[in-house]
C-alpha cells in the first residue's frame, strides 16, 4: 500500500479510502444493494490486509447502520490509533424539524449520534455532507470549531459544493481564528471533470486534501458501454441524475477506457482509477467494494502508471457537463436516499 500526508496536515492516510456506503441494513432507508453485517466483514478485512487505513461513511447511509457496521468491524479487526475514520452529516435522519442540516443544534446532536454508532470517543475526519443554505456560514464554522475543540473530532472536511462557497468557508474560519477544513470530498472521474475548473486548483493552492467520491462513475467506467452491471448499477437512484443527459459523450470516454484496458491486459476499473490517482491534487479516492475483486482492482491501480499518450486518449473525448453532484438544496427537500 502507498501512503501519503492528508493535505496540509500531519495525518498519514492510505492512497485509497474504503467507502462504507455499501455496508448497512437495506431496510433502514438504505440502498437495495447494501450488505448486511456478515457480508461486510470480509470487505473490511481485505481492505485492512491490503494496508488501507482510511474508511469513510456517513450518518445518512442506511439509517446510520453503515456507521454501526463500520465501527464494530474496525473495533474487532484494527487498532483505533492505526485507522482513520471519516464520517459525514447533513442529510435528515428523521422527518422532523432540526433533524438534518448544519445548524448548531443539528450538528451537535449528529456528532454525538455518530460517535455512539461508531463506538469510538473521537472521529478522525468529520465532514459536512453538503452545504446547508438555510444556516449562516458563520454558524457552521463556529459550530465545527467547537466540536473539534471539544475533543470529539480531530479534523474537518467538506463535500461537494461550488468552489466559491468553499473559499468563503475557508476565509470565514481563517478570519475568526477557527479550525479550518483540511479536505474536500468531491465528484471527480473521467465522466465528470468539471471540478478541474475551480475546485481542484483551489484545493491545490490551499493544501487541501482531495478524496473524490465515485471515481469509477458508479461502475460505469468499469464495464463496456451498454453492458449490464451489478445490482447496484441496476437499482442506484443516482444513476439517472448524474448521467442521463450525457450518454453519447460518456460512451466515447468509456470506449477509450476499454481500448486502453484491452491493450494493457488489465480490467477497465484499474485504468479509470489510475487516471484519478495520477492527478496531483488527489489524495485518496474513495472506492466502494461489494466483491473482493473491487478491492483487488483498486490496489492494482496504484501501480498502474499511464503514459502521457494514454492520458490524452482518455481525456480527448470529454465534453463540458452541466454542474452536478452538488445537491445544494435545503435539507427539507432532500431524503437520505439521494446521498452519495
Amino acid at each position: 500500500m502507498q501512503y501519503t500526508q492528508f493535505g496540509n496536515t500531519g495525518l498519514t492516510v492510505s492512497r485509497l479510502c474504503l467507502g462504507c456506503m455499501s455496508f448497512g441494513d437495506a431496510s433502514k432507508e438504505g440502498h437495495d444493494w447494501a450488505m448486511d453485517f456478515d457480508a461486510s466483514r470480509p470487505m473490511v478485512r481485505q481492505a485492512l490486509e491490503a494496508g488501507i487505513n482510511f474508511f469513510d461513511t456517513a450518518n445518512a447511509y442506511s439509517g446510520g447502520t453503515s456507521e454501526e457496521y463500520t465501527g464494530k468491524l474496525l473495533g474487532e479487526m484494527a487498532r483505533r490509533d492505526e485507522v482513520v475514520i471519516a464520517t459525514k452529516a447533513f442529510f435528515r435522519w428523521r422527518q422532523a424539524p432540526n433533524t438534518g442540516g448544519l445548524s448548531a443544534k443539528a450538528l451537535m446532536h449528529a456528532v454525538d449520534d455518530s460517535l455512539s454508532r461508531l463506538g469510538t470517543d473521537y472521529i478522525d475526519l468529520y465532514q459536512i455532507h453538503r452545504l446547508d443554505p438555510l444556516t449562516p456560514m458563520e454558524e457552521i464554522v463556529e459550530t465545527l470549531d467547537a466540536i473539534v475543540r471539544s475533543g470529539k473530532v480531530r479534523y474537518l472536511g467538506a463535500s461537494s459544493m461550488y468552489a466559491w462557497q468553499f473559499q468563503k468557508l475557508l476565509h470565514l474560519a481563517d478570519q475568526a481564528g477557527l479550525k479550518k477544513f483540511v479536505s474536500m470530498q468531491n465528484y471527480v472521474n473521467l465522466l465528470y471533470r468539471e471540478e478541474e475548473r475551480e475546485m481542484l486548483p483551489l484545493c491545490e493552492d490551499y493544501g487541501i486534501a482531495v478524496m473524490p467520491w465515485s471515481p469509477l462513475a458508479r461502475g460505469r467506467l468499469a464495464r463496456p458501454a451498454g453492458t449490464g452491471g451489478t445490482e447496484r448499477a441496476d437499482t442506484d437512484r443516482l444513476q439517472p441524475v448524474l448521467y442521463s443527459r450525457t450518454e453519447e459523450a460518456d460512451r466515447k470516454v468509456i470506449d477509450a477506457v476499454e481500448a486502453i484496458a484491452e491493450a494493457r491486459g488489465v480490467p477497465m476499473a484499474q485504468v479509470a482509477l489510475a487516471w484519478v490517482l495520477h492527478k496531483p491534487e488527489v489524495t485518496s479516492p474513495i472506492v466502494g467494494a461489494t466483491r473482493a475483486k473491487h478491492i483487488d482492482d483498486a490496489v492494482a491501480a496504484l501501480d498502474l502508471t499511464l503514459t502521457k499518450e494514454e492520458i490524452g486518449a482518455l481525456e480527448a473525448p470529454y465534453v463540458p457537463h452541466e454542474v452536478t453532484g452538488i445537491f445544494g438544496m435545503p435539507p427539507a427537500e432532500l431524503t437520505v436516499s439521494v446521498a452519495d
